[in-house]
């Protein structure tokens, strides 16, 4: 909302306080003021002058020469090459001397030999907004109406001596979208009293009654509580007077010819939108509020043909829509140059049916924002007789007797009851009945003692947003000064803040694969329902949750996996030739067993990764490596001993949905005893028919529950000094059948080595004929060392021995000599 002070200073007395003090005392109170607009961008010695002629100039045929009065001791000389420069115009005169906005000067010059003293200004090299001009404005020099006294200051013209205040409102502080709002709002402020237009006096009513010309019926009371009109008679249509325009123009509103600019200037004066229709292209001058129908159709005053749905509201005459309710206008009814007889619409609308409509149909105005955040019901009648009374002084209008309206007019004031002891508990202060009172008294807030220390607070009904007793403790906060409410002391024990171990343990996941070169991704929680059954390993058997109001399709159910948005994050950077990509993203995966929810889904937190491309790029002396199975479960492998469960972790190859067989494997975790444990995970290449679909190059992506990990996972470091005596290696090489797996052979080794085992890893497989059919070769590695002494050869030669017996009963293993 813009505010101009020239305007606000009509309703309250501003001496003493600057623009950017009122700005600064407003924001303090609770309104937030953006900018301090100063409408004077550097005008200096612009004044209003007279021209007497005008001659073509007589070496340039786009120039004319004026003779210009302007009030001066002498008539002005000046070239102008405006197209609609004439004489008998009023015009705005830059005299010799004169600054103007971007820093330019007017000196004495010579233009093809003729002397010019001055400069004839258009609105534009005035500092003004020409797309708020009227049309006819726009171009070339700015004509003022002819009553403009010459040699008047232009700035004391079009009321640039003035500021404005952008206010940056919250949605509740509806009262404050109109003059009348900010009024009281200031005076509260500053305590100053209000005066406000009283339309009652200076509205003439004559001829006959209004009812006997117009009427009014309300089929859809639900979403128009109260329709008032007035029948206005001889109008004549041209341009409203020039300080009107101004303070329209200050607020941002273009003007347009005189009744416009009046509905306009008392919606801001008000907060009360209205509308005038033609009252002469209204079947039998009858108005009926309904809502419309299907497949019905209006053009709006724009032109544009809308399409219309059962929940709008429209404004009929019976026969054919003349308007969309609380939005626009229809151009079958608009007031144009032939317009003599007027019916003047004040009504209060739904907000929520104006807001549906408004947004539905990309039209969103001045009018549609004060009725979507619910306008004064007590203003609807007052700004209609305010509109009558200017339309009767500035443009001639017969207003007839009487107000034809139907619904119900403004509800009652609310009565609310406020405790003192309450008020001052909840703001810490100790103000008494009397000060509290003078509060309420400056926000015209009528009060009176309904019991010792109990207050009955009337609340007006353009504060809408004042409901409940704690309401009016925030009017008493802000009046009062959030400055001057006593601060205190906290009391009471405290407790350290700290991460939760899942908090923690999530950073500590975060931070090891940003440090190891992965990068995070956010996605939606949102997927299609195709994307929800791709990679079920986690969630076997349950269902995906439908949203009951989703965005779209696309976005029409929670996600069961985080892997499918993975995979369309790979397609996006692929698209982009971004070919190579290791990502991962700690989430949530949400499920349900219900086919209809009856009670909280599941939701688990997981960790996903996916990896794809080069592991190194292409040098000139080394070919690039692409990733594998081996990079992906390397990385887990990793995340794993940093997390203190490397252990217990037990990789099982297997075929999940979704993954290539045979490239793929579940990860299980194991119970600190050694019993079997469950299922946390699966990790693969993508299944080639996915990958195809997708039409990408290898992926290998993983899953990982973290709930087990967040139990189980021993996230502490614990720091211990560097060995002191030296390691001793074995490497042993075994024969074993091709479907044992090497991790069951290594968990064997860990269990029958003893503490000795510092450890052991597999360094090389081998197949060959020379082996037998169906027969690999394993070679591990193993180390020993003893951290209090130096071990001995009988030492190690015992524990070795010790592991291949154990793998040669468990596994049939056969030593490779």
């Amino acid at each position: 909302m813009r505010v101009s002070t020239d305007w606000l200073s009509d309703y309250i007395a501003l001496e003493g306080v600057t623009p950017q003090e009122l700005a600064e005392k407003i924001t303090r109170a609770g309104i937030e003021i953006d900018v301090v607009e100063n409408r004077n961008q550097g005008v200096n010695k612009v004044v209003v002058g007279y021209v007497k002629s005008k001659e073509k100039h007589p070496d340039a045929d786009k120039l004319n020469v004026c003779v210009i009065d302007a009030g001066q001791e002498e008539e002005l000389q000046i070239v102008c090459g405006a197209k609609n420069v004439d004489a008998g115009q009023k015009v705005a005169v830059a005299l010799v001397g004169a600054k103007l906005p971007g820093g330019l000067d007017i000196k004495k010059a010579k233009l093809r030999g003729v002397v010019s003293l001055g400069m004839i200004c258009s609105a534009k090299e005035l500092g003004m907004n020409d797309k708020l001009l009227p049309k006819e404005q726009q171009e070339g020099i700015l004509v003022l109406p002819e009553n403009t006294e010459i040699g008047t200051p232009i700035s004391q013209v079009l009321g640039l001596d003035d500021h404005v205040l952008e206010l940056d409102l919250t949605p509740n502080r509806s009262d404050a979208l109109s003059m009348r709002g900010a009024a009281y709002e200031v005076g509260a402020i500053l305590g100053r009293e209000v005066t406000l237009p009283n339309p009652k006096d200076q509205l003439v009513e004559a001829g006959d009654e209004a009812a006997n010309h117009i009427s009014v019926e309300i089929k859809a009371q639900e979403q128009c509580s109260h329709y008032a009109a007035r029948y206005v008679t001889g109008i004549k249509l041209g341009a409203s007077p020039l300080w009107m325009q101004n303070r329209l123009m200050a607020a941002g509103v273009r003007p347009i010819n005189n009744i416009v600019d009046i509905t306009n200037y008392v919606m801001l004066e008000y907060g009360q939108p209205l509308h005038a229709f033609d009252a002469d292209k209204l079947e039998n001058g009858r108005i009926e509020v309904r809502m419309a129908h299907e497949g019905e159709t209006i053009v709006t005053l724009d032109g544009q043909e809308r399409k219309l749905e059962p929940h709008m509201l429209l404004i009929t005459d019976g026969v054919k829509p003349v308007a969309i309710a609380g939005v626009m206008g229809g151009e079958n009814s608009e007031v144009s140059e032939g317009t003599v007889n007027l019916l003047l619409e004040s009504a209060k609308f739904d907000g929520g049916t104006v807001r549906k409509t408004s947004r539905q149909l990309g039209l969103r105005s001045e009018a549609s924002l004060r009725f979507e955040k619910e306008v004064d019901p007590g203003a609807v009648i007052t700004a209609l007789d305010r509109a009558a009374e200017l339309i009767q002084r500035y443009a001639s209008g017969q207003v007839h007797q009487g107000i034809v309206q139907a619904g119900a007019e403004a509800s009652e004031k609310r009565v609310i009851q406020m405790s003192l002891n309450r008020l001052n508990r909840y703001l810490g202060t100790d103000l008494s009945l009397l000060e509290v009172k003078t509060i309420f008294a400056r926000l015209h807030f009528a009060c009176g003692d309904a019991e010792q220390g109990v207050l009955d607070v009337e609340v007006p009904t353009r504060r809408g947003d004042i409901t409940i007793d704690v309401d009016l403790f925030e009017e008493v906060a802000r009046l009062y000064g959030y400055d001057n409410i006593p601060t205190t002391w906290i009391e009471g024990p405290t407790t350290p803040v700290a991460y939760t171990r899942p908090q923690a343990i999530r950073r500590t996941i975060r931070g090891l694969m940003s440090g190891s070169g992965w990068q995070e991704m956010i996605s939606y929680s949102f997927v299609h329902p195709d994307k929800s059954v791709l990679f079920p390993a986690l969630t076997q058997g349950s269902k995906a949750v439908k949203l009951a109001m989703p965005m779209s399709e696309d976005r029409s159910v929670l996600r069961t996996s985080i892997l499918p948005q993975m995979l369309d994050a790979a397609v996006y950077n692929m698209n982009r030739k971004q070919d190579s990509l290791a990502v991962f993203e700690v989430g949530s995966v949400f499920f349900t067993e219900e086919e209809k929810l009856t009670k909280q889904p599941h939701e688990i937190p997981v960790l996903s990764m996916l990896l794809t491309g080069d592991r190194v790029a292409q040098q000139w002396n080394v070919g690039a490596e692409k990733v594998d199975f081996f990079d992906i479960k390397g990385a887990l492998e990793n995340l794993f001993a940093y997390l203190g469960l490397e252990q217990r972790i037990r990789f099982v190859a297997n075929s999940p949905e979704g993954f290539h067989p045979g490239r793929s494997a579940s990860i299980y975790l194991d119970g600190k005893d050694g019993s079997e444990g469950t299922l946390i995970g699966t990790l693969g290449q993508l299944h080639p028919e996915l990958q195809q679909q997708y039409d990408l190059n290898d992926v290998y992506v993983a899953e990982i529950a973290l709930e087990a990990i967040y139990q189980e996972a021993d996230a502490d470091i614990r720091y211990r000094e560097l060995p002191r005596f030296p390691a001793v290696e074995r490497d042993i090489a075994v024969v074993v059948n091709k479907n044992i797996e090497a991790g069951d052979m290594l968990r064997t080794i860990r269990e029958c080595a003893g503490e000795l085992l510092q450890n052991v890893q597999v360094f090389d497989v081998f197949t060959g004929s020379k082996l037998g059919e169906d027969k690999k070769s394993v070679a591990m590695a193993l180390v020993y060392r003893n951290r209090e002494r130096t071990l001995t050869d009988e030492e190690v030669t015992e524990a070795h021995a010790r592991v291949v017996t154990r793998l040669e009963e468990q596994f049939n293993a056969e030593l490779r000599k």
